[in-house]
């Protein structure tokens, strides 16, 4: 099989490349990225083949050098996006010409190819906030101009499902050690700033509801969708909802000495809780773990990255 990765330059994408290009049974990798976080770590510190893996510079709405990127693919994982956690509500415009029209493009280049499964990481963001847990059967309403792009998105990968095998992921808060991983979400950054700062910032009051995956999670249920008989749709990926000050708590336990500085506590900031999916956790061999246990592991790869 030949598998594209859009993204695949990224936190997720590195992670699910280096997966990838474990199994005999994938003979070659394309990583479909345009660099512009300039985050090289896949090509330095991975140890990926490079005769297997190949990498494609490339825009989501460069159209002609998508559909020559196409050409003789299985399978394609769309996991690029404009993505800021902190800017949710800011480069309105960005997020729709990358999330939504880059989508739009690379799927109108898909129904022109001999793909037979592509596989969509949208987000939980589509759902919005709501005090109760809500399901896959919730309707969403996204509260952000990231939210409301990536369900724009989902719209144009639905297109595709009485064609082929689509499926879109609304994937959780990931966290986890990775070679490219990001440290603007919630939890990573939570844990760089106790290991090396000494100091965790929470904005609120801390008992604002969050959901999470782990990288190896994630990464473990879009290797597997590749063999799987699911059927297309759209489907949960996430493993845990805990509001800030537990997170907090147990990070305390790992880092004791930690700071907490409260930013605007007179603030109740919105809950974002959501049910696990039991069709994706089917088709999970990841061994699931407390947050816990997940923290003191990645505790673990923090402090020995460079060994």
């Amino acid at each position: 099989m030949k598998v594209l990765i859009t993204g695949g330059a990224g936190y997720i994408g590195t992670e699910l490349a280096i997966a990838l290009n474990k199994r005999e049974d994938i003979s070659e990798i394309i990583i479909y990225d345009n660099l512009w976080k300039d985050n090289y770590n896949i090509f330095l510190h991975s140890k990926i083949k490079r005769n297997k893996v190949k990498f494609i510079k490339g825009e989501l709405l460069d159209s002609r050098k998508l559909r020559t990127a196409l050409k003789d693919i299985d399978i394609v994982y769309h996991l690029a996006a404009r993505v800021a956690a902190r800017l949710v509500n800011a480069s309105h415009h960005l997020y729709e010409q990358i999330n939504n029209w880059g989508t739009a493009e690379l799927v109108y280049a898909v129904e022109e190819s001999n793909v037979s499964k592509l596989i969509y990481t949208s987000s939980v963001a589509v759902y919005g906030d709501s005090d109760e847990i809500m399901s896959i059967e919730t309707k969403p309403y996204p509260r952000t101009y990231y939210g409301t792009s990536k369900l724009r998105g989902e719209e144009h990968v639905n297109r595709l499902m009485d064609k082929m095998n689509a499926y879109t992921l609304r994937v959780g808060n990931v966290y986890g050690y990775g070679i490219s991983m990001r440290f603007d979400t919630v939890l990573n950054k939570f844990m760089f700033d106790a290991a090396f700062k000494g100091r965790i910032k929470i904005f609120g009051t801390g008992n604002q509801y969050r959901n999470f995956i782990n990288i190896n999670k994630i990464v473990n249920i879009l290797e597997n969708i590749i063999n799987t008989d699911l059927e297309s749709g759209i489907y949960n990926a996430l493993d845990v909802n805990l509001n800030v000050n537990d997170l907090v708590d147990n990070i305390k336990i790992l880092y004791p000495d930690t700071e907490l500085l409260f930013v605007n506590q007179h603030l109740n900031l919105r809950n974002i809780k959501i049910d696990s999916d039991s069709k994706i956790e089917n088709i999970c061999t990841y061994n699931k773990k407390n947050i816990l246990t997940e923290l003191k592991e990645f505790k673990a790869k923090l402090e020995n990255s460079s060994m």
